[in-house]
């Protein structure tokens, strides 16, 4: 989410970025949550001024006591009595006031931040405006897209001649959106995610991680924005875990609420994992193939780096995942986000398309984000 200070001292600029990503729905957000945000430092002000009167109330207290044990005139000590009394009513008021101020302000920060995670974050000047994926840039090719002169068969065709699926045993085991594969199918499946594993640390020197393929519901909320999480995410029953949709999400959950040693910067890493996804929305299951799906398994690349030098590593992550395609000599082009496609965490990200001979037309096969 954005530094609440940044939202406080450039709302203007936050609603123009929400207006760019057609969101005109959270404007209204802006300003509630600036609105709150002076009460609550103004709330926070008050306890500390009723925590400095109280304490005054209180020293004063003693001397008086002192006073009230040595006095014999019983007009003074009525005196001393009511002056106690009066300070000790007002360190009581002072402590209610506290406790009504603390609870405004606990309920002030759960509306803040309920608020934050939905105000979108910053888009980068070069993002192209446009309210969905129908308005993404096409930047460039790599190879060249090229039509057999015969008819190229559907991939579950291809795999079934070799006896290497199994969908109707998986839909009768866990229903639509699952597949067994076998044989040598199974070998090319792993063939290909260790080569990507290879590539990524023996070439590019990232350090390998098999992450946690669960998280809190805390970690998901830090990572993912809510609508992601609805269409996505499976939630384990009465427990306080999520099944991951992707490794980036524990891969980033890594490093929530820690600090890291510049010294350290950047970290390079890359992750094999199992993803578990709902695909709710407008996509939805792919009811032949093996593409959209709710288990599949990905190579994934992290960098936890200097803010300033985040663009030159997004860079070099298309540019990678680009190389390896190429290495598999299969033609593929680099498709620029809109700002209506890009999730509220990203300030900018591009899909890498593969050309598909058979459907005559590119689709993506991985995303890179800032």
């Amino acid at each position: 989410m954005l530094d609440i200070r940044f939202v406080r001292e450039n709302p203007d600029v936050v609603k123009e970025n929400i207006r760019k990503k057609f969101q005109d729905e959270k404007l209204p957000l802006v300003d509630e949550v600036v609105e709150l945000d002076a009460k609550r430092r103004a709330a926070i002000a008050e306890v500390e001024s009723l925590k400095a009167a109280r304490n005054k109330l209180s020293k004063a207290n003693g001397p008086l006591y002192g006073q009230l044990k040595k006095c014999a005139d019983e007009a003074k000590k009525a005196e001393l009595q009511a002056q106690i009394d009066q300070n000790n009513a007002a360190v009581k008021a002072d402590d209610d006031r506290r406790a009504e101020l603390d609870q405004q302000v606990t309920e002030m920060d759960a509306r803040i931040k309920e608020i934050m995670y939905v105000i979108p974050n910053i888009i980068d000047p070069s993002v192209p405006i446009g309210p969905d994926d129908s308005c993404n840039v096409e930047v460039q090719r790599f190879g060249e897209p090229v039509v057999p002169d015969f008819e190229v068969p559907h991939h579950v065709d291809i795999m079934a001649r070799f006896d290497g699926i199994d969908k109707d045993a998986a839909g009768r085991v866990a229903g639509m959106g699952f597949y067994y594969l076998l044989g040598d199918i199974a070998r090319l499946h792993e063939a290909v995610l260790a080569y990507a594993r290879d590539f990524m640390i023996d070439e590019k020197h990232f350090t390998y991680v098999i992450p946690p393929f669960m998280m809190h519901g805390d970690v998901v909320k830090g990572v993912m924005s809510f609508p992601e999480m609805e269409a996505m995410m499976y939630k384990i029953e009465g427990e306080d875990l999520y099944l991951i949709g992707t490794s980036e999400h524990t891969m980033i959950g890594r490093f929530i609420d820690q600090i890291l040693p510049e010294s350290q910067l950047p970290l390079t890493l890359t992750s094999y994992s199992p993803c578990f996804r709902k695909e709710v929305g407008s996509h939805g299951l792919e009811e032949r193939g093996v593409y959209r799906i709710h288990q599949f398994e990905k190579q994934e690349m992290i960098v936890v780096c200097r803010p300033e030098e985040s663009m030159d590593w997004y860079n070099k992550l298309w540019s990678y995942s680009v190389e390896l395609f190429r290495n598999l000599e299969i033609p593929v082009r680099q498709l620029e986000c809109c700002s209506g496609d890009l999730a509220d965490l990203k300030v900018k990200s591009c899909d890498i398309e593969a050309w598909s001979p058979r459907q005559k037309k590119y689709f993506e096969v991985c995303s890179c984000s800032n």
